[in-house]
């Protein structure tokens, strides 16, 4: 079955994987509207150069487009866990994660901000679980400090990544002020250079208007339909798996491990907080809770004991998301 399968790290999983994400996004694909214009990034960057790419693709090349880039983010994040062995054993579990949740939702499925924004989320895990055992990082911090300003141009919310650096020098590091100010040094450089771009061209209160989303009053509802909700509920029991399996074993783990889910935990929480400066309160902005919820399943399954159960609740999870994007 696939679990057992992506438990390993045989070359066929990297086959596998890309099928499971075609699959899952042929619905999508036979059922795409006749226009569909992506946004690729915010108006910050667009405002400025007048730049609007993806007027000219079609429907069925944005799936296509967006199905090799998640499959880049896919194995891109599954080397990082394997690299600090998050999983006990090195797999392709979250790979299959990662291509299993991008297609939980059809707006996760077509060209987006939070999309492109999640290659630079997973090169900060990297970074942030890095730091561990790294003698000096103010270099480190100051990257960061940078991905996150260049990931707020494309995708304004991502700037709530900044206190997710200054989380993880709590969990990681001895306090240091220096490390603590570099990261807000990189952040102030890149929109220092932006600003004086806008000054340049005489569009200062354009400038103004990239901070506008600080306004918005706290979002009470989602704009999902009613059934979008069932295709989360064998996600949420999975979950529920996870925190069983975390329980027995969280102090079983070597401390890196152990920082590192907590690092994880912070930033959904910061992610999901970050929802009101989303100004379309759509569903699209939670495709950044992807890198970290796949991380949660591919522990639960690759620890999980009993064979029936989590092949069945895999599977369940596959039909799920296949019966609502064809029915």
């Amino acid at each position: 079955m696939l679990i057992n399968q992506h438990r390993t790290l045989s070359g066929l999983n990297i086959f596998l994987v890309s099928l499971v994400g075609t699959i899952l996004c042929l619905g999508v694909y036979l059922h795409l509207p006749d226009r569909l214009t992506p946004v690729l990034y915010e108006p910050a960057i667009g405002n400025l150069f007048g730049a609007d790419m993806g007027k000219s693709l079609s429907p069925q090349i944005n799936v296509i487009i967006t199905l090799v880039l998640t499959i880049l983010q896919a194995f891109n994040l599954n080397r990082v866990v394997n690299h600090f062995n998050l999983l006990g054993k090195p797999n392709f579990l979250t790979a299959l994660m990662f291509m299993t949740l991008v297609s939980l939702f059809i707006p996760f499925l077509v060209l987006s901000p939070t999309l492109i924004c999640n290659f630079i989320t997973i090169w900060m895990l990297y970074k942030l679980f890095n730091i561990y055992k790294q003698a000096d990082v103010k270099g480190i911090m100051f990257d960061l400090g940078m991905l996150v300003a260049l990931g707020s141009l494309i995708y304004f919310p991502f700037i709530v990544m900044l206190p997710l650096i200054w989380i993880s020098l709590i969990i990681f590091r001895p306090f240091s002020w220096r490390e603590w100010i570099t990261p807000l040094m990189g952040v102030i450089v890149v929109y220092f250079l932006l600003a004086v771009a806008y000054y340049w061209f005489e569009r200062m209160p354009e400038f103004y208007q990239i901070f506008i989303p600080f306004t918005y009053p706290f979002p009470t509802r989602l704009n999902m339909e009613v059934y979008d909700y069932f295709v989360l509920i064998p996600i949420v029991v999975a979950l529920i798996g996870f925190l069983l399996i975390l329980k027995d074993n969280f102090f079983k783990s070597v401390v890196q491990v152990r920082k590192s889910f907590q690092l994880l935990f912070f930033m959904l929480l910061l992610i999901v907080g970050s929802f009101y400066l989303n100004p379309e309160r759509s569903v699209n902005h939670f495709l950044l809770c992807v890198p970290a919820i796949s991380i949660y399943l591919a522990y639960f399954f690759t620890h999980a004991k009993r064979k029936w159960f989590y092949e069945s609740l895999y599977l369940v999870i596959l039909l799920t998301i296949l019966y609502f994007q064809f029915f």
